[in-house]
């Protein structure tokens, strides 16, 4: 195995994961040194202002914003033949549960008709002249652990664990990892694929949970939480996740998945009331009196009640580790939220909207 990673689109990169992850590859931690191409549609959720640092700095140079929709064949195709394309990480999805219960129609085309055209557009720019596939590309597939449904009050997720999606959203991501791994079988296309479980930290889109939360502590409004709150989820911050896809770029196994699980359950109201305990410290409101504010709404239907994932394979096969404790990672995230105020009203505003539409739309 010897991979170019020269090199690498990555696809949704505006987003929340995506442009942290792009922030990592900049970093001295990463060691890379190659191009980066950066593509993405700018739907609600992405944002270039995340990056704005890195275009100042590698716009141009080894940095690269290519607008575009991961269904648009055409556009696919000039991007991997424009900047020699070596390595793909898609990351680029519809992503918010809710969102996909009301409409699903556009997390189907999104997370399973882009996903396709990516994997048939690279087939076909990485295949050789016999007909066989080159070994030094790779294509690698983020994934969720809602593909694998709900757990009970014990057991964790493995690779092996049978997929039971619950919901459009789950379901979208589950056909296109089966589509992932129908080409590494079938057509031989080097592949990798992750399931990870809930991201936290910096760039997050504020409908999210986290983001949600504290800027309505910050602004006196209600907290919705669904149910009784008793779901439970397993956090990860998002530079763990990260580093974790950038081992499995370089040294994972083609033709294999490996889960990322930040090893940290949380109730919904258990982790509601230490975020009102860390928002409440750095604003210097009482949390007794944020606490009256919780509201219990109506519960989304096939809620999945826990999610927990069993991440030995990544640890033992490529050593990976987390670095951030949960407790560094939720207060230095209620602090960027906090600090980030005005960047996260001009997203919900529409402002931001308006200005890809002048700026990009047309193009």
């Amino acid at each position: 195995m010897s991979r170019r990673l020269t090199n690498i689109m990555v696809t949704g990169g505006a987003g929340f994961i995506g442009c942290n992850f792009i922030h990592f590859l900049f970093s001295t931690e990463s060691g890379f040194t190659g191009k980066i191409i950066n593509v993405d549609s700018l739907t609600y959720a992405g944002n270039l202002e995340s990056l704005a640092d890195i275009e100042t700095e590698y716009g141009g140079k080894r940095y690269f914003f290519e607008k575009a929709d991961i269904c648009d064949r055409p556009q696919i195709e000039r991007i991997l033949k424009q900047y020699d394309i070596d390595t793909i990480v898609h990351f680029a999805a519809e992503s918010h549960v809710d969102r996909s219960i009301l409409g699903p129609e556009t997390f189907i085309r999104t997370n399973v008709m882009g996903t396709f055209t990516l994997l048939d557009c690279a087939r076909n720019y990485w295949k050789k002249a016999d007909g066989t596939m080159r070994d030094d590309v790779l294509f690698h597939h983020i994934s969720t652990d809602e593909v694998y449904g709900s757990l009970g009050e014990t057991g964790y997720f493995t690779e092996t664990t049978l997929y039971d999606p619950r919901s459009p959203y789950s379901a979208s991501k589950a056909s296109s990892d089966h589509i992932v791994m129908s080409y590494y079988h079938t057509f031989g296309l080097p592949v990798t694929l992750s399931n990870c479980t809930n991201n936290y930290g910096p760039y997050q889109f504020p409908e999210k949970l986290l983001p949600l939360m504290i800027a309505n502590i910050r602004d006196g409004k209600n907290l919705p939480v669904y149910g009784e709150g008793k779901n439970i989820r397993d956090w990860i911050y998002v530079e763990d996740h990260n580093r974790a896809v950038w081992l499995i770029v370089n040294k994972g196994r083609t033709g294999e998945k490996y889960n990322i699980g930040g090893e940290n359950e949380w109730q919904n109201i258990r982790l509601l009331h230490k975020v009102i305990e860390l928002t409440c410290a750095e604003l210097g409101k009482t949390p007794a009196e944020v606490e009256k504010t919780i509201v219990h709404v109506k519960d989304r239907p096939g809620h999945d009640m826990r999610y927990a994932i069993d991440c030995t394979k990544i640890k033992t096969e490529l050593g990976w580790t987390r670095k951030v404790t949960f407790e560094e990672g939720l207060k230095h995230t209620v602090q960027w939220n906090l600090a980030h105020k005005e960047w996260l009203d001009h997203i919900l505003s529409g402002e931001y909207t308006k200005w890809i539409e002048k700026n990009y739309n047309k193009r």
